[in-house]
């Protein structure tokens, strides 16, 4: 099947656009979770729209799975090839097709980069919002499969609130466009369906986003805390009186170490934790409100402050918060990034929880995460080179995500599920909501080659783990479930 497939694709590709040998393949056999690992029968680059056609139709008629990669900056092994499928690389795709200035929006393909588009849209003081730790790397398109966020989601919200139109393509080459030129539209929102999609229903090609102005004024109070308890509480202080940061960020002690020693960004290395609380808007709203926060935490034991007026002071903190992932990868040799999205009242409690689970699994944890709206990242130290530590570290993962599905929380707030959280998604949904997500699937892609076994769990596979009472494990679309 791979010759054939090999084959096939040399009538469509020229020959540098087509990967199949283990040296040229090996750069891609993992996305940001180098954890799971796996070659793919070849990667196909294709440089236009109609190449990408043809790939997927020869692809369907050979019944040949397909995964979608955009910059591979993913965490949730979304882009993970399959042994027995065809990696579809979009990296060529990237680039901006159209800005509006008038209208706000920039027609981009799926390969641009993040931070590009606020890049060229600055000679007209506008950007775009959601912004990735991973922004200067990461491709808009993989930000629309995950929903991506960034430090700025909690005023701004993530990638599904800052997009207005989306073109993709079914596993059969059918080109279908969702969302529209206006604000709003008639029928089903198929662009929020697509919008954290993860690649199960179509490829996607081009993306409308919004712009925004830049705010008048922005600045960033660095409070810092002898208890990590204190810094969570304060967090829902601060909604709590009304006030919507442009970004609330939270690190505990051991990534705020590890950042100081990476990006040398002034934060208080004594601090048990620190909270990054940037205002944006009227120069008279940001005086006002950045009062009212100092107040708040001050009142609630904060043991430093610092305010950061000028751009460049302002991009000091952040490229802190911004370095804090590879920062902490100099801890140890390998860390594992989790993602899961909490009821900001219980971040005290599941701080501590995180803790005990530390300290049971023996594992160090980094706590870094997006305070505003409950979205936790915590960094699991590990050595994959230790037998078993790897196991382990993915058992203390579970119990963190368990954790939060416990409080009303969700498995993930914006890497997305993939093969990490897969199981998880037995505790989170019932066996008619997992019915219908896989009708769903079906509806976009009958055949079930676009990126199959990630992100849903099967019936058969909730059943054998537990995590649901079904009675008839037998899946509605057994065509799903062949891979």
């Amino acid at each position: 099947m791979k010759q054939r497939l090999i084959s096939a694709l040399k009538g469509i590709i020229a020959g540098d656009s087509l990967l199949t040998t283990t040296e040229q393949m090996r750069p891609y056999e993992c996305d940001g979770l180098s954890a799971y690992r796996e070659l793919p029968m070849a990667i196909a680059l294709p440089k236009s729209i109609d190449q990408v056609k043809a790939i997927l139709k020869t692809c369907c008629d050979l019944d040949i799975p397909v995964v979608a990669r955009g910059a591979g900056t993913g965490l949730s092994a979304g882009a993970l090839p399959l042994s027995n499928g065809l990696l579809l690389s979009l990296a060529r795709f990237n680039q901006i097709l159209e800005v509006d200035p008038v209208n706000r929006t920039a027609r981009v393909q799926p390969g641009v980069r993040n931070l590009a588009i606020s890049e060229a849209v600055a000679c007209h003081n506008l950007y775009y919002a959601p912004d990735p730790s991973s922004q200067i790397a990461c491709s808009i398109g993989g930000n629309v499969a995950e929903n991506s966020g960034g430090v700025h989601c909690l005023k701004y919200g993530l990638t599904v609130h800052n997009i207005q139109q989306l073109t993709f393509l079914t596993m059969q080459g059918e080109e279908i466009t969702v969302g529209g030129s206006g604000l709003d539209g008639p029928g089903y929102d198929l662009l929020a369906v697509m919008t954290g999609s993860e690649g199960l229903l179509g490829i996607i090609m081009d993306i409308t986003v919004k712009l925004l102005p830049k705010p008048d004024v922005a600045e960033v109070i660095l409070a810092g805390f002898d208890d990590v308890a204190l810094a969570g509480s304060a967090v829902g202080l601060i909604i709590g009186a009304g006030i919507i940061p442009a970004g609330l960020e939270m690190m505990d002690n051991t990534a705020i170490r590890a950042a100081e020693a990476f990006a040398h960004a002034g934060y208080p290395t004594d601090a048990a934790a620190i909270l990054l609380c940037e205002l944006d808007g009227s120069r008279e709203d940001v005086a006002a409100q950045t009062a009212r926060v100092c107040e708040l935490l001050n009142t609630n034991g904060a043991t430093s402050l610092q305010r950061a007026t000028d751009p460049a002071q302002r991009q000091r903190l952040w490229a802190g918060r911004k370095a804090a992932f590879p920062a902490v990868g100099r801890l140890a040799p390998d860390y594992y990034c989790m993602d899961g999205t909490i009821p900001r009242r219980h971040l005290p409690q599941v701080l501590s929880k995180i803790d005990e689970l530390s300290k049971e699994y023996g594992l160090a944890v980094a706590n870094v995460f997006h305070a505003g709206d409950g979205n936790l990242h915590p960094l699991i130290l590990y050595d994959a080179n230790k037998p078993g530590e790897l196991e382990q570290t993915e058992a203390f993962g579970a119990q963190i995500l368990e954790t939060c599905i416990a409080v009303g929380g969700t498995i993930t707030g914006e890497h997305g599920v993939g093969i990490e959280k897969i199981n998880q998604m037995c505790s989170q949904f019932r066996a008619a909501e997992l019915t219908q997500f896989h009708a769903v699937k079906h509806a976009f892609d009958p055949t079930g080659l676009l990126n199959p076994g990630k992100a849903v769990p099967t019936l058969h596979r909730c059943a054998e783990l537990g995590g649901m009472h079904v009675h008839n494990g037998e899946l509605p679309f057994p065509e799903l479930d062949r891979f």
